[in-house]
This record gives structure tokens, C-alpha cells and sequence, in this order.
């Protein structure tokens, strides 16, 4: 077989040729194998400007530099390249353009495009301990590959808008994600949950942009529900189900368990049977499986008055997002709120009061059912993200692995 036949089949470096072999074992501190090829330009081979990108066939001179590639046989394969800079007679000496390898890249771009594929499924550590690389070379690699395909994001045609913050960090440090909750895709990460934070995104979105908004899901969010008002004035604010039921959870649900337990604080077999009932309480009753728990709950709803009205008019509250017709909403919601004030129960009453300020971001509900339980999925995945990578010190990289794992599911 030829120089040439053996330089194709193992490597097809274009326009280079196959020169010395050396192979040796690794030392006990690596502890793994490694084949270090070494590659000599080919003479009559027209290479290409890395200026002008016309062929040249003189070379000005040559480089040596080590470059790693992907594994041969089982072994870290490292190349010896005389890398040629051709005579262009329009630029002068020019790097040439290889396909194979970048101008002034360590690796080849079959190992770089190799690493940012294992990427998407393992954390760097474990990238650059399989191919035997620094774990910031890995990032790099990981990072420009994600920027160049996933490219900018496209807001053209986008209508809905669901925006949700998540922990980033410890010590209250939050980010914002917005999402197009019609095919599941993230369009955009910032650091923050403020008006000036999430400002940016709006600004991304552009003018004429805002205006075909709809209508966008959020939890209560002062910052939110403003930015929104501020820039897509065709926008109808949504407030989701999930986030209203887990504020009555902390805000009435528990805070009466709490003064009902106190209130019973000398029997002390009552007051551990209401102070351990919390998620008895706050779980939905079709997911309470066990005889056993259903049991508790009955005997504890049976014994305690404040807990009864609590959790039945839970229940009732949920089914105010059940409507599609305003009317019918609006009459449920009135006939919810007066009994919610008749029920001498103050976390209850003062929960009812300030609920009343956001009910057209709740009937909003009945003419775009949309909710940010998608958004509570996201959000679990982007802690998985986290978490494999032990935490981000870029966050600019850590926002294009969450635009990554979310490019959208179109129907």
C-alpha cells in the first residue's frame, strides 16, 4: 500500500503525507498508550490561501507543531505537522486553509467536533480525562461549537411568552429564562430577575416585535408583570396555577396549621398530629394513594374546622383555571371570594384581598390556557445541567447548554 493509500485510511490529512512512526507506552503517570505520527506537506499539492482562499502551488516555508487527534487503535494519537505557509502572490506568506485542522488550533477539527458531541451527554472533567486534554481547552471547544450551531436566536413569529426565574446560585441568586411555550423552546437566558435584568430581552425582541405578543404565563412577579406592560402592549399578563396554589400553600395552608398547633400547644398528641400534617394539606387529594394517609387526613379534617375551610376552598381555587368563558370565571371567583371573607380565618381573608389585585392576569387564563408547569420542567433540567458540571463559572456558556438542551419541539 502506497504513502498516500496509508495516509487516507488513516487520517486523510489532505495534502500531507504519512512520514515517521513512533510508538511508545505510557509512563506510570498517564497510564495509557499514545502513537505520535509525523506529516510532511505534499510538494505538488495546490493549497489554499487562509487569505484570499485562492490555490497557491509554491510554500514559503514550513512549521513544526504537535497536534492532537482522535484516539488510532486505542491510543492518543499526536501528529508531528510541517505546516506549510504558502507564497500567495496577492497576500504573501499565508498559513494555508486545511479542512482537517484550524489555522492555529492544537487539535484537529475531527477530535474538536469528537469532544463538543460528548459534551452534550458527560460534564468537561470527564471529556477531558477520556481524550487526555485540558479541561479548559475542552470548554473552548464545547463553547464555540455551541455558538456556531445554535447561532442567534430567532424571535421571528413568536406570539406566546412564558418567563420563570430559577436558582443559579446559592445566597438568593437568581436568573430568568423565556421560553416560547408553543414548541418548548428557551429563548433566552439572563442573569437576574429584576425589570433592569430582564430588560435586555425585550430589547432583543425588538419594537415591532413586542407589538404581535399576545399574551405571556408568569408567576406574580411585580418585575415581570411591569416589563411586559412597558413594551408589548397587546400582551395579556397569565398568571399560572402552580405558582398562585403554592402561594396559598405558604400563606394560608401553613400559616393556619401553625397557629392551630399552637393554639392546641398543652395537648401534645393533637398538636404533633397538626404539625405533621403539612404535606398531607398541601398535596392535591387524587395523589394521596395510601389508605393510611387518607385516613390522617379525613380524621384531621374532621377535628379541626380552620384546616377544613382551608383545604376545601384550595381545592375550589384550582378549579377557577378549569373556565374558558370569562363570565362563568368572573361569577366562580366572586362566589370563592365571599366565602373565603366569611370565613373569619385572617391568613385566608388577607390571601383573598391580595389575590383580588391579580385577577385579570387569572381570567386572562380562560381565553390562552397557557401555565408555567412546562417552565417547572425546564427548570429541573437546567439543575441536572448544573449539577453534572459541579456549577458554571461562565455564564454565558451555561446559558447556551440550557438553549442546547431546549432548541424546540415544532408539531
Amino acid at each position: 500500500m502506497s504513502e498516500k493509500n496509508i495516509t487516507a485510511v488513516l487520517g486523510g490529512w489532505e495534502g500531507y503525507t504519512l512520514g515517521t512512526v513512533g510508538r511508545f507506552e505510557a509512563d506510570e503517570v498517564r497510564s495509557r498508550a499514545e502513537v505520535n505520527l509525523e506529516l510532511h506537506p505534499i510538494r505538488d499539492h495546490a493549497r489554499i490561501c487562509s487569505g484570499c482562499g485562492k490555490a497557491c502551488r509554491s510554500i514559503h516555508d514550513t512549521t513544526e507543531r504537535w497536534i492532537d487527534d482522535l484516539p488510532i487503535l486505542g491510543a492518543d494519537t499526536r501528529l508531528l505537522v510541517h505546516r506549510a505557509r504558502v507564497a500567495c502572490p496577492g497576500c504573501g506568506p499565508k498559513l494555508e486553509r486545511l479542512d482537517w485542522l484550524e489555522p492555529y488550533a492544537r487539535i484537529t477539527t475531527r477530535l474538536a467536533l469528537s469532544v463538543a458531541r460528548l459534551c452534550q451527554v458527560l460534564p468537561i472533567k470527564h471529556v477531558a480525562d477520556y481524550y487526555g486534554l485540558d479541561w479548559k481547552t475542552v470548554k473552548t471547544i464545547d463553547k464555540a461549537y455551541l455558538g456556531r450551531t445554535l447561532g442567534p436566536i430567532d424571535l421571528d413569529g413568536v406570539t406566546k411568552l412564558a418567563m420563570d426565574e430559577f436558582a443559579i446560585q446559592k445566597g438568593h441568586r437568581y436568573a430568568t429564562v423565556v421560553i416560547d411555550p408553543t414548541c418548548k423552546r428557551v429563548l433566552w437566558v439572563g442573569r437576574g430577575r429584576s425589570r433592569e435584568e430582564v430588560r435586555p430581552f425585550f430589547q432583543l425582541l425588538g419594537a415591532e416585535r413586542c407589538k404581535r405578543i399576545q399574551a405571556v404565563a408568569m408567576d406574580m412577579n411585580a418585575a415581570y408583570d411591569l416589563e411586559v406592560r412597558e413594551h408589548c402592549p397587546n400582551a395579556e399578563v397569565v398568571y399560572d396555577l402552580f405558582h398562585v396554589a403554592a402561594k396559598y400553600g405558604r400563606e394560608v395552608v401553613d400559616r393556619v396549621r401553625i397557629d392551630e398547633a399552637n393554639r392546641v400547644k398543652d395537648d401534645q398528641p393533637a398538636r404533633k398530629v397538626i404539625k405533621g400534617s403539612r404535606w398531607l394539606l398541601l398535596r392535591n387529594h387524587d395523589n394521596i394513594k395510601k389508605e393510611e394517609d387518607r385516613v390522617r387526613l379525613a380524621e384531621l379534617l374532621k377535628a379541626n374546622r380552620s384546616l377544613l375551610k382551608v383545604y376545601v376552598l384550595k381545592d375550589d381555587l384550582k378549579e377557577l383555571w378549569d373556565y374558558r368563558h370569562i363570565g362563568y370565571a368572573t361569577r366562580f371567583w366572586q362566589q370563592w371570594y365571599q366565602r373565603a371573607i366569611r370565613s373569619r380565618i385572617n391568613p385566608l381573608k388577607a390571601f383573598a384581598r391580595k389575590l383580588k389585585g391579580y385577577l385579570p392576569g387569572i381570567l386572562s387564563h380562560c381565553r390562552f390556557p397557557l401555565h408555567t408547569s412546562m417552565l417547572e420542567g425546564i427548570n429541573n433540567k437546567i439543575k441536572v445541567i448544573k449539577r453534572m458540571a459541579y456549577g458554571f463559572r461562565d455564564d454565558a456558556y451555561f446559558f447556551l447548554k440550557i438553549r442546547a438542551a431546549f432548541p424546540g419541539v415544532w408539531r
